[in-house]
């Protein structure tokens, strides 16, 4: 598993802490050989367990995710002018948060960061909501993240 693939994991993630309400560690636990096998045949992802590496950046991204949750949907609501958050897909909400995640705490460049946000939305949302994530990104980078 490379690291867009980890990261593509991450997003299912908290993306099923979403509708489960499970928080960090909870959802660590659906990283394992049997959850794997389960949906290896409806997904690629989960053809192949995470190497080490990859396995600590998902317990890093889920759990800092998880534990930084309320101060990133601030910056999502603070970048959406115009938008409730509660208006804001479900997937755009938790690729925006693993985004922001990444770039303020995980010292990911943010052209990476960013460039693989847009391509998860593509997949998983809209070429609109890839539109959307991006001008949220480019507010909230210009002012938030120092240079």
């Amino acid at each position: 598993m490379n690291r867009r693939e980890a990261r593509e994991l991450v997003l299912h993630l908290i993306f099923a802490g979403e509708y489960t309400g499970n928080r960090g560690a909870q959802l660590l636990e659906d990283v394992n050989e049997e959850n794997f096998q389960s949906l290896e045949s409806e997904y690629d992802l989960y053809k192949k367990m995470p190497s080490e590496n990859q396995q600590e950046y998902i317990q890093r991204a889920v759990t800092g995710v998880m534990e930084h949750l309320y101060e990133l949907d601030d910056y999502i609501e603070k970048y959406s002018k115009g938008w409730n958050i509660a208006r804001i897909s479900r997937i755009s909400k938790c690729i925006l948060r693993l985004c922001m995640y990444e770039v303020l705490y995980m010292e990911i460049p943010v052209g990476a960061s960013v460039n693989e946000a847009l391509e998860l939305a593509k997949q998983y949302d809209s070429e609109e909501a890839a539109g959307f994530i991006n001008g949220i990104m480019g507010s909230f980078v210009e002012k938030e993240v120092k240079a």
